[in-house]
């Protein structure tokens, strides 16, 4: 009997001696699938492995959508993750949550680690920080529209790539001249074709600094440039210089087929462009702006993600988090993200570090977004787009568009009909958000 009761001392005090010494868990749920999400598991592994303290574990909860609405689900039934990646459309949303977030520049001061806001690209930062400047939310996968082109194609044609639409439409003629099926295509519609298009030409596409000062908004796409553009792409469609391939990266085929001579996409779909390319060489060019319109275009704006922090935790799991976003923001493992997917390098050190390293030498164009972003300051215009609704907002676009394409619609009946349909979404965001 003494013996058994020995037995179970023993084996108590070694379960508690375990427990004292067990990593604290922090939960990471993302949206990242295939190579991303394998390298984002090595993110977590490498973080795992510098330190005894904390073990963050990733989770894939499927796309965008499906990882936001998972979320927000989880914390109504008080199961959230420590850490949830929500894309850009969703920063209204979860600013709104009120009581749920735990803001990052907060997060970093409660738990003593050095935080310097300077440190990350004010571009990107931009998008997720309040009226004062603090940053809500850790920026971590971002990205913003270039124009990708056939150098065989261009060569064949004499032409160089474009840097204004005039000039889009006058190399597309002498593409087609050519034999060249399609002058261009274009991934991504209206982030494209209309949110980075108002931001190029300094011009809000709603009210309030796009959302930035209130939750009071209403579109204004059904105005000058956004009109005059899409009424310019649909005649270029009939002309055979634009094709239409879907409302996401669907149209990415008609470019790596040799289609169509040039596609417009995020820049981080330059992994996916070098990989899926096989029979010419491809360039990239910065995103073009309409000369007629502007001197000098501005910035585009970012797509991508963020990680947002969620409460309901105890504070020694937030220490977790914190120092998980500190390894994040490291210049070298940043750079190795950037240059693994073709994000955006989120920090000047990791940008740094990238060109010393010799990548955009061995890489031409993977830094063409990087300019494009930093060689003007952001405007209220360009600095984002801060929309209840959005993902919504961006379906009713999508689908106005494709009216247009079709033949249905002319381009101002469509945008009419795009910003009555969305008011309509923002006047319902703004009445629970007041």
């Amino acid at each position: 009997m003494k013996t058994q009761r020995l037995t179970a001392l023993s084996s108590a005090l070694l379960l508690a001696s375990f427990s004292a010494n067990a990593a604290t868990e922090i939960e990471w749920w993302h949206a990242m699938g295939g190579n991303l999400g394998e390298k984002v598991n090595e993110m977590a592994e490498k973080f795992n492995a510098s330190q005894d303290d904390y073990t963050v574990k990733p989770v894939y909860k499927g796309n965008y959508t499906e990882t936001m609405t998972g979320a927000v689900s989880a914390f109504r039934a008080n199961k959230q993750p420590h850490i949830v990646q929500v894309f850009e459309v969703g920063t209204a949303t979860m600013m709104s949550a009120k009581g749920a977030i735990y803001p990052v520049y907060e997060l970093m001061q409660d738990a003593k680690v050095p935080f310097d806001q300077s440190d990350y690209l004010s571009s990107v930062t931009g998008y997720y920080s309040d009226e004062n400047g603090n940053m809500l939310s850790m920026p971590f996968n971002s990205s913003t529209p270039v124009l990708y082109y056939n150098k065989d194609l261009f060569a064949k044609a004499g032409v160089t790539p474009p840097k204004t639409w005039e000039e889009v439409e006058q190399v597309s003629e002498k593409l087609l001249a050519n034999g060249t099926q399609c002058g261009f295509t274009t991934g991504w519609q209206s982030w494209v074709q209309i949110e980075n298009l108002g931001a190029r030409h300094n011009t809000p596409i709603a009210t309030n600094d796009n959302g930035f000062s209130s939750v009071d908004n209403e579109m204004l796409i059904n105005q000058s440039p956004f009109v005059d553009h899409i009424a310019k792409m649909a005649d270029w469609q009939q002309a055979g210089i634009f094709e239409y391939g879907g409302r996401r990266s669907d149209s990415a085929p008609l470019f790596y087929s040799g289609e169509c001579a040039m596609y417009m996409n995020s820049s981080a779909s330059y992994a996916g462009v070098r990989e899926s390319v096989k029979d010419f060489e491809f360039g990239v060019a910065k995103l073009p702006y309409w000369d007629k319109a502007v001197e000098q275009p501005r910035n585009t704006i970012i797509g991508g993600a963020t990680l947002w922090v969620l409460q309901g935790h105890e504070s020694e799991e937030y220490k977790g988090v914190a120092q998980f976003f500190s390894f994040l923001s490291k210049p070298e493992i940043q750079a190795d993200w950037h240059q693994f997917t073709g994000y955006l390098p989120i920090t000047h050190g990791a940008y740094e570090l990238s060109k010393k390293q010799g990548f955009y030498a061995k890489n031409p164009g993977t830094d063409v977004a990087i300019n494009q972003m930093t060689e003007v300051e952001p405007t209220p215009a360009s600095k984002g787009i801060r929309l209840g609704n959005f993902v919504q907002i961006r379906d009713v676009i999508n689908e106005e568009l494709e009216t247009v394409w079709s033949g249905d619609k002319s381009a101002q009946e469509a945008l009419d009909e795009a910003v009555e349909r969305a008011n309509g979404l923002l006047a319902k965001f703004a009445k629970a958000n007041k």
